[in-house]
């Protein structure tokens, strides 16, 4: 049983669909591993074990079904993410007893295509963080190195497919809270273009940011995932009315990557870039060269400023996002308030954690009338110099490359104490974010000091998703997979 939870998802697949394994067994395995793994990891806040075990015996009462292309395959979600009947917290006090009566859009695809959910991850609280120690119910740790941090936000959906606990998982990126734990953890993670997957049913961080997208053990995995989530939402309405490509398919028919131009960035490979992340990242660019890649020299001259752009911006709409948790309507609520403004403040004292308070009234003070017009206006002028770096640079290469990361995942409790060391986590990931465009990270070795995981990121043109995976997929079948996670 436990052989089965090192299976990528779409090899268990093809056992599910040729009767080899039933789903009962599938979702068994993982309970198992769960059991096993689960006190030192802390990946999950919940696990539905008897739910999923119905759902699986009622899968293999059925029989396999070829119309639903993930049958059987046990998954858990972000809690970020709502689930009907099932808690949905943003790992956060405030949300501690909330429970949603409908699924997210993204969610309700995954049950169709007949996948299993097992439970749901632990994340930074509201996703407002880069190491997913900011959860009120816990911090994560790396299954690598249980003293080193998983990554953020979606830490626990990292860690939860790389330590054997899940065959893939959706987490949510606002500014790399997908490829930086993916990158942490030695698994592959896609942040799809702004619009490629419905945001409906997401407890909103950054409305003009936020994604959700899969993490897994392989680029293929992540195809068979992402085309089951994507799709044009009328409920949504920043959901893109585009076709959906046939991602798997286009995926694993790429053997090589001939033709296709690498732009490296300068900006990504000088200061403060380790030895080792840079010796992985350009091992694996010197194995692209040897598939058929052209490596071409790029600039995105304002990526020194994408820090200071994406922080306003996240903290300004957080700001009006969370404006919503009141002690009112739902939600936590101080018992003893005298008034209603005392309600609002002891309730969001109380319900909130530091960093999400941190960031509130931060967006607060940006969005004030005193300030907008030197802040956030001035942002979002920058932001649009940001995207446009991507377009130019994208006039000379297919895809670009470079390090997810500045560094391996750091020890916990290292950068809790220096909120501004924390963000810096983020300063190769936040401009694709804040330029709308897909971007994925995959392992490319471990680090020779370290021992840690090592990611490199790819950026794609508007929802060119498909290059990105292709190219994820051939690059993966030269470096071949990492080891087991050590720390287990």
């Amino acid at each position: 049983m436990s052989d089965l939870c090192s299976l990528d998802l779409t090899d268990l697949r093809d056992r599910l669909a040729g009767k080899q394994v039933s789903a009962r067994e599938a979702v068994s395995a993982c309970l198992e591993r769960i059991e096993k793994t689960e006190p030192a990891v802390h990946a999950l806040l919940n696990v539905q074990a008897d739910a999923a075990l119905e759902t699986a015996q009622a899968l293999d009462q059925a029989g396999p079904d070829s119309t639903k292309p993930l049958w059987g395959v046990p998954l858990v979600i972000k809690d970020a993410l709502c689930t009907a009947g099932v808690p949905t917290t943003c790992a956060s006090k405030i949300l501690e007893n909330f429970t949603p009566f409908y699924d997210a859009t993204a969610v309700a695809k995954l049950k169709a295509a007949g996948a299993v959910l097992l439970g749901k991850a632990n994340m930074d609280e509201f996703a407002m963080g880069s190491s997913t120690e900011n959860s009120a119910f816990g911090r994560t740790a790396n299954p690598w190195d249980l003293g080193r941090v998983p990554g953020g936000s979606s830490g626990g959906s990292a860690a939860a497919v790389a330590a054997g606990q899940a065959f893939g998982s959706l987490g949510t990126d606002t500014g790399g809270s997908i490829r930086l734990p993916a990158s942490f953890c030695g698994v592959h993670g896609i942040k799809p273009t702004y619009g490629r997957v419905s945001r409906y049913g997401l407890v909103a961080y950054g409305s003009s940011l936020d994604q959700i997208g899969p993490l897994c053990r392989s680029a293929k995995d992540l195809a068979a995932v992402l085309e089951v989530i994507s799709g044009h939402d009328p409920k949504d309405s920043t959901s893109a009315p585009r076709p959906v490509p046939a991602f798997e398919a286009e995926t694993a028919a790429r053997k090589d990557l001939s033709g296709l131009r690498l732009g490296m960035p300068e900006e990504y490979f000088g200061e403060g870039l380790t030895d080792e992340v840079r010796a992985c990242c350009e091992k694996a660019l010197e194995a692209a060269k040897s598939l058929g890649a052209e490596i071409v020299p790029v600039r995105l001259p304002h990526t020194r400023y994408a820090i200071a752009t994406y922080y306003i911006v996240a903290m300004a709409e957080a700001s009006s996002n969370l404006a919503r948790f009141d002690g009112v309507r739902y939600g936590y609520r101080h018992a003893g308030a005298q008034d209603l403004t005392d309600l609002y403040e002891l309730s969001r004292s109380e319900g909130f954690g530091e960093e999400v308070q941190r960031r509130i009234v931060l967006g607060t003070y940006v969005l004030s009338a005193g300030y907008y017009d030197a802040y956030y206006r001035k942002a979002a002028q920058v932001r649009r110099l940001i995207r446009q770096d991507f377009l130019d640079a994208f006039a000379a290469c297919d895809v670009i490359v470079g390090p997810a990361s500045p560094f391996v995942a750091f020890g916990l409790g290292e950068k809790a104490g220096d909120p501004l060391q924390m963000y810096l986590s983020d300063i190769f990931t936040i401009s694709l974010n804040l330029s709308g465009l897909p971007g994925l990270s995959l392992p490319v070795g471990l680090g020779a000091d370290s021992g840690m995981p090592v990611g490199l990121q790819m950026f794609g043109r508007a929802f060119d998703e498909s290059t990105l995976l292709g190219a994820a997929h051939a690059l993966s079948g030269t470096l071949g997979p990492l080891p087991a996670p050590k720390g287990l």
